[in-house]
């Protein structure tokens, strides 16, 4: 194949990609803003419900391969030399409550997360709309990450306050962390595991905001297969 013949090939691509954009466009200029608004937040609404009632339940984090908090760093490394020790037992069960206490405060997202819904400017969801596979959930990220730290951590606290093995997990880790095999972060048994609660959670709304996008005739809500139909439209 020669030079112009690719070059007429690369053309009429672009031109199909165009116009490809073109129709996506005009569907979705069809809603008003108001749909369009509605769609998203039905949406958001629905990432965010799905995601808490999936991880905040007995073993929603230790039995998901997604989300199961593992020890820190180059702990990871050590409890597998303690495991060949014979020490698998006490390192299991700190694994164990990280994320029962995870569980224990995941459901405490939920009015948060639904709150941030209902602030959203017609701006913001519209933006957020034609974004990327994960841009509402990004979004969250943003404007609930703060918040929901303060809301996380009493009750891992609490809930890792029940294990003895919590107060050794921060002297050997402060230690760790003071020799460079983890970051200071990671030092502190509670913020630990808030951190990866908040990944948890924003991981598996992403998950659900991307199965809305690329299935939105799979939906049960009309407003959904309507608003991103015209999104996802050839």
């Amino acid at each position: 194949m020669n030079i112009r013949s690719l070059a007429m090939l690369a053309a009429g691509a672009c031109l199909a990609l165009t116009g490809a954009l073109a129709h996506a466009d005009g569907a979705l200029d069809a809603l008003s803003p108001q749909q369009r608004t509605q769609g998203l937040k039905t949406a958001l609404t629905q990432a965010a419900q799905v995601a808490v009632k999936n991880l905040g339940q007995t073993d929603g984090f230790l039995a998901n391969p997604d989300v199961r908090i593992p020890l820190p760093g180059k702990l990871q490394k050590a409890q597998k030399l303690l495991s060949a020790l014979g020490a698998s037992k006490q390192t299991d069960a700190l694994v164990t409550a990280m994320n029962r206490a995870a569980e224990a405060a995941v459901p405490e997202a939920k009015t948060l997360l639904l709150d941030s819904v209902k602030q959203m400017s017609v701006q913001d969801a519209i933006g957020i709309l034609t974004g990327g596979q994960d841009a509402a959930t990004q979004y969250f990220r943003r404007t609930t990450s703060d918040r929901l730290t303060q809301r996380f951590l009493p009750i891992v606290s609490r809930e890792t306050g029940k294990v003895q093995l919590a107060q050794r997990y921060n002297d050997v880790a402060g230690k760790a962390a003071q020799l460079g095999l983890l970051n200071d972060k990671d030092s502190n048994l509670d913020r630990y595991v808030t951190g990866k609660a908040l990944d948890g959670l924003f991981l598996m709304m992403a998950k659900e905001e991307a199965a809305i996008r690329q299935d939105p005739l799979g939906q049960a809500s009309g407003i959904l297969q309507k608003v991103f139909g015209a999104v996802t439209a050839p």
